[in-house]
């Protein structure tokens, strides 16, 4: 596949590796004291009047670069200044948290999507609408992604979710189709392992890469987040099981990151892997790599290929000072624009959230336009839990890890409905 934009990777190997982050679950009880006490006695500190500060993750240097310009752009046209404050991933919770109990809370904050509900959970969010935000012209899908219990709290000017990669060459050498099924996946899976490959990659790890990756198997055979131990989620885990036990999967996949499945297919160890458009980058550095996408394949023939929703949402925290989360919204309103959605994704290879410049997005990227579809029957992994959807996650871990090392997927998925519903 050839480089559309022909730009040239700045970041370092781990940097640039956008799978998704572990992340520390706070609890519940100790984010609605500080930030119930930060919105209930307002900003503590100072602040320069046209001076604004957006708390994010955009560590990676050219992340860096391109908020930093999109700050730019808004900040001349509405004549403040916007300054970025970048964390880890994995941190911006916790830096949140720190900065809600000095009550210097910034104002703005870029969370991941499936952490918002904790904050909002908390009453540590002001609703979007109410500043002014519509949801005109963005999928239901993606205002349910930046929302909770109803409310639109988040901004989404991207999204991403997961799809099959494959090598066209090998598939081809093969003769083999890409497929569109389960059976035709376990088929081309096991037909295409041989030597030091392996017909697919993909992650189980006992972190939220894993349960990121696990959706769409769960989500297409109908399963459900709120009943783990339902057959159609036994279903799914019993196929992961499946391809591991016809040697299709390394037995390392139990450990394997997203970055480590994208590795592993670069390095030509496999002819397919679930992955997501954070690795696009990576991928077209290796210009003898020609890949190809597909949607992510489903237990039955025109069944629908639902996978999970990612990325970050802008939110404002309620701080209790009106005038400034009223600009704090204009802000999130032009970062979160038709035009900024447009170029941040053409950077990103990420999809736009406003279903315009998505539009626009397919014609300038058509080789990921499968990536645009799966977006588009893409669900949030909060969306019928909200701030439970933590315990979940950590729940399937441990059921991964059980089940793919010799416990039946009955019995694994069992034990983490109970961890599910107890909390421990």
């Amino acid at each position: 596949m050839s480089k559309r934009f022909n730009r040239i990777p700045e970041r370092s190997p781990v940097a640039r590796r956008r799978g998704r982050p572990r992340r520390t679950v706070a609890p519940l009880t100790a984010v609605s004291v500080l930030v119930a006490g930060a919105a209930l006695t307002g900003c503590g500190q100072q602040r320069d009047g046209d001076v604004y500060t957006v708390l994010n993750s955009s560590t990676d240097e050219t992340y860096h670069r391109w908020d930093a310009e999109a700050m730019a752009r808004c900040g001349k046209r509405l004549g403040v200044t916007i300054e970025q404050q970048s964390v880890p991933a994995a941190q911006v919770m916790t830096k949140a948290l720190r900065m809600a109990s000095s009550k210097s809370l910034p104002d703005i904050v870029q969370f991941d999507a499936s952490e918002m509900p904790t904050f909002a959970e908390a009453g540590g969010l002001v609703d979007l609408k109410t500043l002014g935000l519509s949801t005109r012209d963005i999928p239901r899908g993606i205002v349910n992604f930046g929302s909770y219990k109803g409310t639109y709290y988040g901004a989404a000017r991207s999204v991403n979710t997961l799809a099959l990669f494959y090598n066209k060459d090998i598939l081809d050498q093969a003769e083999v189709k890409v497929p569109t099924t389960w059976d035709e996946l376990r088929k081309a899976a096991k037909k295409l392992t041989g030597g030091r490959r392996y017909g697919l990659a993909l992650s189980a790890g006992g972190a939220e890469d894993g349960v990121f990756q696990f959706t769409p198997f769960m989500w297409s055979n109908g399963g459900d987040e709120t009943r783990l131990d339902g057959p159609q989620v036994v279903g799914a885990l019993d196929y992961w099981k499946a391809l591991l036990a016809d040697g299709s999967l390394s037995k390392s996949t139990v450990s394997w990151t997203q970055a480590d499945v994208n590795d592993q297919f670069m390095a030509g160890n496999a002819a397919m892997m679930i992955n997501g458009p954070w690795q696009v980058e990576t991928l077209n550095t290796k210009k003898s790599l020609h890949w190809g996408i597909a949607k992510i394949p489903v237990p039955r023939a025109g069944a629908p290929s639902v996978g999970p929703l990612g990325g970050a949402v802008l939110t404002v925290p309620n701080t209790g000072d009106t005038a400034r989360e009223k600009r704090a919204g204009e802000i999130v309103a032009c970062l979160a624009s038709r035009k900024e959605q447009l170029t941040y994704a053409l950077n990103s290879w990420m999809v736009p959230a406003n279903a315009k410049a998505a539009a626009v997005w397919r014609t300038r990227v058509p080789e990921l336009d499968a990536l645009a579809d799966q977006v588009a029957a893409a669900r949030s992994r909060t969306a019928k839990l909200g701030a439970g959807w933590p315990s979940v996650s950590l729940a399937l871990q441990s059921a991964f890890q059980s089940a793919l090392t010799g416990q039946s997927s009955e019995a694994a998925l069992k034990r983490a409905q109970q961890r599910a519903t107890s909390g421990n």
